[in-house]
């Protein structure tokens, strides 16, 4: 009789463990199994058992955590240009020309095209940059990031410049009074710069990652050139067709072409607003090298020192 309670006992035992945890309901039907057979159930069979580790449920675990190791930000900028120099060569044309130290400024969109370049998702209308990274070291404090500045360049209009070299097989005309039809070189859609780099971060002030943090940062890295040129030199354009047509990067008629590279350190200051949003505000100063940048029957090339300021908004993911 007092086998058969224990036998009840233990059944009912692992049908009421089961639902809560499958490894403990097999080390009941085991101690029941030996308690059946005349031998005594272990103590352990009694005891609460750990349920044994799930591959999946770690990997939902991990995913799910907010360990901040990632980070993306879009951010607003203005850039500034030193003079430069910029040689033209047109062989079927007879040019082959240097303006010297002309003037060159950015093309800043208005907040109205701003806001509305945010609603509809276009990211590529005003003078923007975009940073994505992630972190390799346990304190966060050290990051490679990819970056890409959607900068804009335009030689300033009315200015008075030096020209030396040939046009047309003579002698350039010096000095020319730049306008809209005898040299107007922009590389307007836009002057990107498409770089890596390594990214440094220290905290001045403020509770540690957490909203408050104020943090410096200071960036370094190096990459490619990608501009979409649009001149009209001596009268004759550059032609590239539509937009969505060739699109990029090495034919003579993509929109956008790898002409060049580009290296530059950024420093400035990331503010934890909240949980895991940010702003940052930094400055930015570049050498750009641009070689074989498309015009009318020819290439230009040129030398670019930029200074730039960027207002960041991102997150940590």
């Amino acid at each position: 009789m007092r086998s058969h309670l224990n036998q009840f006992l233990l059944t009912a035992a692992a049908c009421a463990s089961f639902a809560a945890s499958p490894a403990l309901a097999q080390s009941v039907m085991l101690a029941q199994n030996t308690g059946a057979a005349g031998g005594s159930a272990p103590a352990s069979a009694s005891m609460p058992q750990s349920p044994a580790p799930n591959a999946v449920s770690t990997q939902f675990d991990r995913a799910v955590n907010n360990d901040e190791n990632w980070y993306f930000s879009w951010g607003y900028s203005r850039q500034q240009y030193a003079p430069s120099d910029i040689h033209v060569s047109q062989p079927s044309l007879g040019n082959d020309f240097t303006v010297r130290q002309a003037r060159g400024s950015d093309a800043p969109s208005s907040i109205s095209d701003t806001i509305n370049s945010l609603i509809k998702l276009d990211f590529t209308d005003p003078q923007n940059n975009i940073r994505i990274g992630k972190f390799l070291n346990p304190e966060k404090t050290f990051a490679v990031e990819f970056s890409l500045d959607h900068s804009k360049y335009n030689v300033d209009m009315g200015q008075t410049v030096t020209v030396d070299g040939t046009v047309g097989n003579q002698p350039a005309t010096s000095p020319l009074v730049v306008n809209s039809q005898n040299f107007n070189y922009t590389l307007h859609n836009g002057l990107n710069h498409v770089m890596v780099n390594a990214v440094w971060l220290h905290r001045l002030r403020g509770p540690e990652n957490k909203p408050g943090d104020l943090q410096l940062i200071s960036r370094v890295g190096a990459g490619l050139l990608i501009p979409h040129a649009d001149n009209i030199i001596f009268g004759n354009a550059n032609e590239v067709g539509p937009k969505n047509e060739n699109v990029c990067c090495f034919k003579s008629n993509d929109w956008w072409q790898i002409n060049g590279w580009t290296a530059g350190v950024e420093v400035g200051l990331r503010y934890r607003v909240y949980k895991s949003m940010y702003l940052e505000l930094t400055n930015k100063v570049a050498y750009g090298v641009l070689r074989g940048v498309p015009v009318y029957k020819g290439t230009a090339s040129q030398t670019l020192w930029m200074n730039e300021q960027v207002l960041s908004a991102g997150f940590l993911f």
